[in-house]
């Protein structure tokens, strides 16, 4: 029998979950730089919602402790229900469980706070009493420190857990860069997100293509004039 995880993420054979993506949670993160962290959450948003991929955003204590999700993931998905708990393991509610089912793909992505705890503990659940397979990203989560982050992945990995980051999954969902469906949108989280790689496409378009520069608004460059001696 084939290995399932030989196989590559395409958009059609994976969902996402979004696990505890809120500010309490993110305040207690030490193993990756919380606004690189961010930035990595917000860019696989949008590249799940760029490749149509089914999505599910959970949440725990949110009124009592957590706070609510970032802004910025939820103004990806708008109008998209919030599955709050009150486990810090997502696969202890049945909200949960109903939409893994309902979107009828057994490979899951996941990226969420902490690696440690709430991923963690939903991984071994889900893989063991689910049978589904787990994708972590791991520079989408986080850990209270590097050694919890690391053992937890280690202990995942252990188990069965496929660790992946942000923008692995974008581009293995794109594969191609003739599909071009996608293109401009993977393009354009690139340069969003995609630290010195964006600026490298940014530069390659403008300079090398004599693209329009990607900019709201316009700018006059002025000449250089040497000063007065």
């Amino acid at each position: 029998m084939m290995n399932p995880k030989l196989e590559v993420l395409t958009p059609t054979n994976c969902q996402i979950i979004f696990i505890d993506q809120q500010p309490q949670m993110a305040f207690g993160v030490q193993s990756i730089d919380r606004q690189v962290l961010k930035n990595n959450t917000v860019a696989l948003a949008k590249a799940a919602k760029a490749f149509n991929i089914p999505t599910i955003i959970t949440t725990v204590e949110t009124e009592a402790f957590s706070g609510h999700t970032y802004p910025e993931l939820l103004d990806v998905f708008p109008g998209k229900d919030i599955l709050e708990r009150s486990s810090m393991n997502s696969w202890d509610d049945q909200k949960v469980r109903d939409a893994l089912a309902a979107n009828g793909k057994k490979k899951v992505v996941v990226s969420g706070l902490w690696t440690e705890v709430c991923n963690n503990s939903f991984a071994l659940c889900a893989m063991l009493e689910g049978g589904y397979e787990i994708y972590m990203v791991a520079d989408a989560s986080g850990g209270t420190s590097k050694e919890a982050h690391d053992y937890a992945m280690q202990r995942m990995i252990q188990a069965g857990v496929v660790p992946v980051t942000w923008q692995q999954v974008m581009l293995e969902w794109q594969r191609d860069w003739a599909l071009k469906d996608t293109y401009d949108a993977v393009m354009a989280i690139v340069k969003e997100h995609s630290g010195a790689y964006g600026m490298g496409v940014d530069y390659a378009y403008t300079m090398v293509h004599k693209a329009p520069q990607r900019i709201t608004g316009s700018h006059e460059t002025l000449a250089p004039v040497p000063a007065k001696k």
